[in-house]
């Protein structure tokens, strides 16, 4: 339970053994590979290369592939799978078979050219439409559509506004020439699709008569045949491809066994990426490279003993004081305190050389979040939750982290349900007077309804205890640092003032807040100079008592969410139980209840978050530490069997 020491490791090895030695550590999953800090002005770390980075876009574009891939098939023949399967398991030799990736490589091609066929064919069917589109206007016009104009007749196929008549159209045109006709071949709702032929003496002024009342020449000329005949092949041709189309959904469908193997593919290729990245960070010579990067020094044993076999020379140290903004965090804890881990990643990691804050934490969030939400109904349904989701699917990660404080917190919102005599609120109560018409209730050693005001003083005494919790660990760990004087004037001097205080209430001696006051007044007097003396103090009583006094008062929100949560629940059931039929009841509470519970959920862990992350964390607690990402087979889709 602390955060575990981190060795600096520096090798050098031979170049043809670089790959193989990147696979090894990958396979140990140990070492974090930085980069090394150079000096490009010594002419030794100027003349070191790097190695080429073409490999990492390849990784890249080929897990793409099979993404791609995947998302196709995804379409056609999902994978099949329960919500709480695990993942599969695939043995390490397996997973890296180059034979098994050619393979997947090869459908991953097969699908995505088939997808790739598919889309030219959905565009070639809407150019089709679209030149459907042109052509259904003029289907009825029994003339070849490259018919063209003559020295002495000329012919021209247009369209006119749907708002001219056609009558109107018709008379302008014989009166701008005796030889000239305008026949009307179809309408619709915009526009009139009209033939015009005239004689080539009089073409101008009828155009121009046309032109007047919104005449637009229709653009044909690309065609040869009649309309009619130009769709008939376009929908041939459409018929064709949506057949080729079927074809080709159907093959898709029926390739639904390449999902696995396609999914070790993207896992693999995700993984040659993590080994490329790494490799991209040594620094080369003609014949050997160098090497820098962070290991546990809980596990360097066993990689110096597995570097053993190669021809390289290694050198761990110990990171100095100066050089622990650059030291990755990996926290170590137990079953109870693991589960925090989301909590503490989520807001920050502890600076490496500090402590780790999980099980300081731990006995606070899970009995803050059984209070807040204090129902058994509630929190068996949290347990039985957390633990049916980590044994069907063995989650990791942050996911892991979340089904375990599930089930942590689950069992003190049980154990405050029993206390405060909530199952789903009153549900017990209302069920028992519906089918009996007795009166029914858990027995409880307090309820938030009628002990409000010995909750909310309940609440402030542990958010008292926590907070003075947080003090102790200020105090241990400055006296560790040598700031005895700070230790003294921050901690020891308000655990006096707060002893006094109660000393002071219980009636027993004021002398001991008395004694507080003046170290409170001495502090600023001997840490400051000058003028800072005087607004030190003024500064160090207001901030503190201030800062508190806030503090402890937040913690009634434990109060106020245990309040909230029981009066919604027993609202929702007593609406059930107005209509008095069970039916109705149930179906009102269980709605009801629902809402509640989710929002609960949330809520608590939000308001459990608040106070660990601000009034405790604030005491005691240092962040800005970055996690530890050794070089891995990190995967999405298979968990690799070592």
């Amino acid at each position: 339970m602390a955060i575990v020491k981190m060795k600096r490791l520096r090798m050098v090895g031979m170049a043809g053994d670089r790959e193989e030695l990147l696979r090894k550590l990958q396979h140990m999953g140990c070492v974090e590979v930085i980069q090394p800090e150079a000096d490009q002005e010594d002419p030794v770390w100027s003349a070191l290369t790097r190695p080429d980075t073409g490999g990492l876009a390849a990784a890249h574009e080929e897990k793409a592939q099979a993404e791609r891939a995947l998302e196709v098939l995804k379409r056609y023949t999902p994978a099949k799978g329960g919500l709480l399967d695990p993942k599969p398991g695939v043995p390490e030799g397996d997973f890296l078979s180059e034979e098994r990736a050619e393979r997947a490589r090869q459908a991953a091609k097969a699908v995505n050219d088939l997808d790739r066929r598919l889309a030219a064919i959905r565009a070639e069917e809407n150019k089709l439409e679209a030149q459907k589109e042109v052509l259904r206007p003029w289907m009825d016009l029994d003339l070849p559509l490259e018919t063209g104009s003559t020295p002495q007749v000329a012919i021209q196929l247009g369209t006119l506004p749907a708002n001219v008549p056609m009558n109107q159209a018709e008379g302008e045109v014989q009166a701008a020439g005796g030889l000239a006709q305008l026949t009307e071949v179809y309408t619709e709702r915009d526009f009139h699709y009209c033939m015009l032929v005239c004689h080539a003496s009089q073409a101008e002024g009828v155009l121009e008569k046309l032109k007047a009342l919104g005449w637009s020449r229709a653009n044909l000329r690309d065609w040869t045949g009649t309309a009619a005949e130009n769709l008939g092949r376009l929908y041939q041709e459409t018929k064709a491809l949506r057949e080729e189309a079927a074809s080709i959904e159907e093959e898709l469908a029926g390739m639904g066994e390449l999902n696995a193997p396609l999914r070790q593919l993207s896992d693999l290729a995700g993984a040659n990426a993590q080994r490329e990245e790494s490799r991209g960070r040594l620094l080369d010579t003609a014949q050997t490279f160098l090497l820098e990067g962070w290991v546990p020094a809980e596990s360097w044993p066993q990689l110096e003993k597995a570097l053993a076999a190669y021809p390289c020379a290694c050198e761990v140290s110990d990171p100095a004081p100066e050089d622990y903004p650059q030291v990755p965090v990996k926290l170590k804890n137990n079953i109870l305190t693991k589960p925090l881990n989301m909590v503490t990643e989520m807001y920050s990691l502890p600076a490496y050389g500090t402590l780790d804050p999980n099980p300081l934490m731990a006995p606070f969030f899970i009995l803050f979040y059984g209070i807040m939400m204090a129902d058994m109904g509630y929190g068996l349904l949290m347990m039985l939750a957390g633990a049916v989701i980590l044994k069907k699917k063995k989650p990791g990660g942050t996911f892991g982290h979340l089904c375990g404080l599930l089930v942590l917190c689950g069992v003190t919102t049980f154990i405050m349900g029993a206390l405060t005599g909530g199952f789903f609120g009153d549900f017990l109560t209302q069920v028992v007077k519906l089918t009996t018409g007795g009166d029914f209730a858990l027995p409880a050693l307090f309820t938030p309804l009628e002990d409000t005001m010995m909750i909310l003083v309940g609440a402030m005494c542990l958010g008292f205890v926590q907070i003075i919790t947080g003090m102790a660990v200020s105090f241990v760990s400055k006296l560790k640092n040598g700031q005895v004087m700070d230790a003294v004037f921050e901690e020891v001097t308000w655990w006096i003032v707060f002893a006094g205080l109660g000393l002071m209430i219980a009636g027993i001696t004021p002398i001991v807040l008395a004694l507080g006051g003046v170290l409170v007044v001495a502090g600023p007097v001997v840490q400051n100079q000058g003028f800072g003396k005087v607004t030190g103090i003024f500064g160090s009583l207001y901030n503190h008592v201030t800062g508190y006094f806030g503090d402890i008062l937040s913690y009634s929100r434990l109060m106020a969410l245990m309040l909230a949560g029981s009066v919604i629940a027993q609202v929702f059931n007593t609406l059930g139980a107005i209509p008095g039929n069970i039916v109705i009841f149930l179906i009102i509470s269980f709605a009801g209840n629902t809402l509640n519970f989710a929002l609960n959920l949330l809520g608590c862990y939000v308001h459990d978050l608040r106070l660990q992350c601000l009034e405790y964390f604030g005491k005691f607690y240092q962040d800005g530490g970055r996690p530890f990402r050794p070089l891995d087979l990190n995967t999405k889709y298979y968990d690799v069997v070592k």
